[in-house]
């Protein structure tokens, strides 16, 4: 490692932040994760009702520390302090939904074929199936969300709800607030009287240090959130390790909006308002953030084009979450104007102060953008790109596009249905398909899906938003003859757990 310590920055002054935190060495990586495999072997035999009330133990602990946490991270991150309490409220929340998750207790998948030992020409053997806890997982701390996505963020939890250790990379950009939120959790162990090493803290602006925590031989599984590069790194280390582990990294997308002509000559004032306001929305920085919108140019497009332009003139520029974030957006945006048949169609207020951006919008035609790899990729902040397409080419845009998280449909009933299999041909693009709204705002909800096909996330199948995102971190396993002493309490005759359960394919 470089240093022994290091600082992060104040993104609306741009001066270092005067709070020396440690750098953690390698020895510290493996001797954090040799812990937690130790622990996960007790942790790993405690009921979900005592992890349970370990995660609601967590709430507690998050609420004695809430005015520290978020006046460090107003100060990490320049974020509003409205926005802190907003999310602070999310982080809070999900876990309480992780809480009654394991409350309830059928997440685990119970499946149960009795024994048929008169069945011909063969007895069948009595098998039975659930899922159970991976083992250590490393979790990555996202930029975004340093509250949600962060040390005490879903995958955190989520890994915990499972029965599995975690170990967290915190980002460096909000070590503070890393620093607090690790306290709670280490309080609430604390007090349950669990493990110290359940869950640990690294911390460090090294990318060596996260390299070597996934590739370290103790862990078994990774959760992500952040850019493509780092996600796609983490993932190509993982599968060149001698046991390959599943990274379920959520790598951001441009969450295409398709606005159909009959809606778009009916309500493009109101679409073009919404419109602004979701690509405004916390300076662009949401992996939800609408930025590639495909609509008719026909009726209705000039008077669409005029409103927004209008609207986003009047929005005033915001600090974004870091330099290094806010140098980023410059290089895209840099990159946008220097584009042939690209041309700005608006912009907000522009302010000199430290880190700022204004949104804005550019403006091409289908046949540019089909023509032009990069315009396909997102720029992290508040830009987005509006493409004219024809009647006829509405059904060519799904052939144009990625994995994505989200697609945004615009349309009135005949609209959809004229364009339905377009539509059907987006969803297979998707982790998310929405209607007549904007992606930006992702309800944490049982049938929430947070992911979607490659270059979104590197594991199609998940999701790291919702109760779903348990799943991640388990395997299932069949228990075969076993008496009932042996069997989990999930798998026994009598139910303890009074759990819902697959009975000979009947659900009980």
């Amino acid at each position: 490692m470089k240093n022994n310590h290091f600082r992060t920055v104040n993104p609306s002054t741009n001066k270092n932040i005067p709070i020396d935190y440690p750098q953690a060495s390698i020895e510290e990586v493996n001797q954090s994760v040799i812990l937690a495999k130790d622990a996960f072997i007790s942790y790993r035999g405690k009921s979900q009702i005592q992890r349970a009330a370990f995660l609601r133990q967590i709430i507690v602990c998050l609420n004695n520390l809430k005015e520290e946490i978020i006046s460090i991270c107003h100060l990490e991150t320049a974020l509003p302090l409205g926005r802190l309490e907003g999310e602070f409220l999310r982080t809070t929340g999900q876990i309480s939904m992780f809480a009654d998750l394991l409350e309830n207790g059928s997440w685990v998948d119970a499946i149960i074929d009795t024994a048929q030992p008169d069945r011909k020409p063969t007895p069948r053997v009595d098998l039975r199936q659930m899922l159970i806890p991976l083992g250590p997982v490393a979790v990555f701390g996202a930029s975004n969300f340093p509250l949600a996505f962060s040390v005490a963020g879903g995958d955190t939890i989520s890994a915990l709800a499972s029965g599995c250790t975690v170990v967290v990379k915190s980002h460096p950009e909000h070590p503070g607030t890393s620093k607090f939120l690790a306290n709670a959790i280490t309080d609430a162990l604390s007090l349950c009287d669990l493990p110290e090493a359940v869950f640990q803290l690294l911390q460090g602006d090294t990318h060596q240090l996260g390299a070597e925590l996934v590739q370290h031989p103790e862990i078994k599984a990774v959760g992500f959130t952040g850019s493509f590069s780092g996600g796609k790194a983490l993932f190509d280390l993982a599968n060149q390790r001698p046991e390959p582990i599943p990274v379920f990294a959520e790598m951001g997308s441009v969450n295409p909006v398709l606005i159909l002509p009959n809606t778009l000559a009916s309500n493009g004032d109101e679409i073009a308002k919404g419109l602004a306001q979701s690509v405004s929305l916390g300076v662009g920085q949401f992996c939800t953030n609408p930025g590639l919108v495909f609509f008719v140019d026909s009726e209705g497009s000039d008077e669409f084009l005029t409103t927004l332009d209008k609207l986003v003139q009047e929005i005033p520029s915001a600090t974004m979450l870091s330099p290094s974030i806010s140098g980023n957006y410059k290089i895209g945006l840099t990159r946008l104007k220097r584009t042939p048949k690209l041309t700005s169609v608006t912009k907000g207020i522009e302010s000199e102060d430290a880190n700022c951006a204004r949104t804005e919008f550019f403006i091409t035609d289908f046949d540019t953008f089909c023509s032009i790899d990069y315009l396909s990729e997102e720029v992290f902040g508040p830009v987005s790109l509006l493409v004219s397409v024809s009647e006829e080419q509405i059904n060519s845009i799904p052939r144009q596009l990625a994995g994505q998280l989200t697609a945004s449909i615009f349309g009135d009933p005949q609209d959809l249905i004229r364009y339905k299999h377009s539509i059907e041909s987006i969803t297979h693009l998707v982790g998310r398909i929405i209607i007549n709204g904007y992606p930006t705002g992702v309800e944490v909800t049982h049938a929430m899906v947070h992911g979607g096909p490659f270059p979104a996330t590197t594991q199609v199948q998940s999701t790291s938003v919702g109760t779903q995102a348990i799943r991640r971190f388990t395997r299932p396993v069949c228990y075969q003859n076993f008496t009932q002493d042996l069997l989990p309490d999930e798998l026994k005759d009598d139910n303890p757990l009074m759990i819902s359960r697959k009975i000979n394919g009947i659900i009980k």
